[in-house]
């Protein structure tokens, strides 16, 4: 049999690389890698083998072999991949084909954009989404009258974009069997005018009330919806999200779970399902794991309270424009306090939604009580948003291991009519990046995408200027508060990971971490800090392939 004989010097270079060590598929050089790991903070080469990160330094030969592609990153910089640590995924891909209100100023408008949405729609059924803020429209809450006379026999249901608060139409409010007569939910509210007439909006509980009344999408909508929400997230840099649910929970579960065995699935996705339902999750988490592939399950999200926009989050005195209330208990807080105690017992993952004062103070106290009674262990629990904090509050995150899950970019919005609902004392633990971390406590960020942008550059902008939206805050609503640009990407890199039982697997850029990076056009750590939002992402690995590239 025929032989082809390679030169030899070929052999010595194919034997020189074998004593190396290991052989990259790629290697990204001529950049900065900003690797979030102490011991080599910084870089110009990583080189990937597979889904793993096999080297990481200034010699772009290291792990360089005769089929290793090479990638010039022209001074680019690489970060760990971000992770979203808060959304409701598939709920985003739906929005982005839906009504969008978020940046209408006027009654005028609001009506026009949804008459404008129903004579083009084209996707049969309820029409969802939305995102409006009465606040950029003059304060005052929209009504069913404003658009019964352009949405017809459709039924519509459109959320504020905090999602605690929406408007139904009268169709909406029919078909779910809702008048005048219809008493409020435990936890939520149908809201009435002076003459006893339902305006149309309804609150926190009462949302759901309605939402019985929608059928359920159909498998294919929700892949669909999978498809858009994921090309979203890539194109912003984002490798994983944890995913907060809203149809249900199991229904993107099951979503996930296909789209990974079937490999649609092109980034990464940890599954929260209701904390009321924790015994279903435990018999899944006893029979299968916890999760394979890009999607792992194992988490629970429950609520205490609802928002500050909606006046709905629980807080110790009452609101400065509505002192008849003090916010809402979402949940029965007996119940809660049991199904913490029994997923914990159960070693299951708890992430708790608290926006008040209040509401923040019972969940911690809860976590306490859950390690007293249940043996101290690395349990991870987490307050989901921890907005509203007193200083005690503060030190108790630390003190207790507890992470607080936040959302930078809420302060944009929030920050230009906060101080209508609460006052100053109040207003200086809103936020409180800068005091969480120097106590100690481990915090975590994302962006509870649809309530705010699916984009980790906006939320970085966002922490280290604390800008509001209406231009009055430039240098910082509450400054004290602002981070660096390296804490920030600390924040939406390992600290995401650590966050969700992740740390050793990703979050920084090290020798045999999982291959989940973001490249950026500009060193952010560089640049003006009023100038971060300008960045974008060139490209997008997810387990070692790019998913993304611009």
């Amino acid at each position: 049999m025929y032989r082809r004989q390679w030169p030899g010097w070929i052999y010595l270079v194919m034997g020189l690389i074998s004593c190396q060590g290991p052989v990259a598929d790629v290697v990204y050089h001529s950049g900065y890698i900003w690797t979030g790991d102490s011991s080599l903070p910084a870089a110009s080469v990583v080189a990937i083998q597979g889904d793993k990160i096999v080297y990481v330094g200034n010699d772009p030969s290291a792990a360089r072999g005769l089929q290793t592609l090479m990638v010039d990153l022209q001074g680019m910089m690489v970060i760990p991949g971000f992770i979203d640590n808060h959304t409701h995924f598939l709920l985003g891909g739906y929005s982005l084909q839906s009504v969008q209100l978020k940046s209408v100023r006027s009654r005028q408008a609001f009506i026009q954009t949804v008459a404008d949405f129903c004579r083009n729609r084209k996707m049969p059924g309820w029409i969802r989404g939305g995102d409006w803020d009465h606040e950029s429209m003059g304060g005052a809450l929209p009504a069913r009258d404003w658009i019964d006379s352009v949405t017809g026999d459709m039924p519509v249901l459109l959320t504020r974009y905090d999602g605690h608060m929406a408007l139904a139409n009268s169709r909406a409010l029919a078909l779910a069997g809702i008048d005048a007569q219809t008493p409020n939910p435990s936890g939520g509210i149908f809201v009435k005018d002076a003459q006893g007439r339902l305006t149309g909006i309804v609150k926190d509980e009462a949302m759901a009330v309605v939402e019985k009344a929608i059928p359920p999408y159909s498998q294919q909508a929700l892949d669909s919806f999978l498809e858009n929400a994921m090309s979203h997230a890539l194109e912003h840099g984002v490798t994983e999200v944890d995913d907060m649910s809203y149809f249900g929970g199991w229904r993107e579960w099951e979503t996930y779970r296909k789209a990974d065995r079937d490999g649609r699935l092109r980034l990464r996705v940890y599954s929260f399902m209701p904390l009321r339902e924790w015994p279903r999750l435990d018999s899944l988490v006893e029979k299968e794991g916890r999760g394979t592939g890009l999607h792992r399950w194992g988490g629970l999200k429950g609520f205490v309270d609802g928002s500050l926009g909606s006046t709905t989050a629980w807080f110790h005195a009452p609101y400065l424009d509505d002192t008849v209330t003090r916010g809402l208990q979402v949940t029965d807080t007996n119940d809660l306090r049991q199904w913490v105690l029994g997923a914990d017992k159960a070693g299951l993952h708890v992430a708790v939604h608290a926006i008040g004062d209040h509401a923040n103070d019972f969940i911690l106290d809860v976590y306490e009580e859950a390690d007293r009674r249940n043996g101290h262990r690395d349990r991870r629990f987490r307050v989901e948003h921890a907005q509203h904090l007193s200083a005690y509050a503060i030190k108790r995150f630390a003190a207790l291991g507890v992470i607080p899950s936040m959302q930078p970019f809420h302060l944009v919005d929030d920050g230009i009519w906060a101080g209508k609902r609460i006052d100053t004392p109040r207003l200086r633990g809103t936020y409180a990046f800068r005091s969480l971390l120097v106590s100690g406590a481990m915090v975590s960020f994302g962006s509870d995408w649809t309530v705010a942008p699916l984009d980790p550059i906006a939320g970085i902008d966002a922490a280290v200027n604390r800008r509001t939206a209406d231009g009055n805050n430039p240098s910082g609503w509450f400054p004290k508060e602002r981070l660096t640009v390296a804490e920030a990407l600390a924040c939406y890199t390992s600290h995401n990971a650590f966050a969700g039982f992740r740390d050793q697997a990703r979050g920084r850029i090290r020798i045999g971490m999982q291959a989940d990076l973001t490249v950026l056009d500009k060193n952010i750590l560089e640049m003006p800090t009023d100038s971060i939002r300008t960045a974008r992402v060139m490209r997008t690995l997810v387990a070692g392939k790019e998913q993304f590239v611009r």
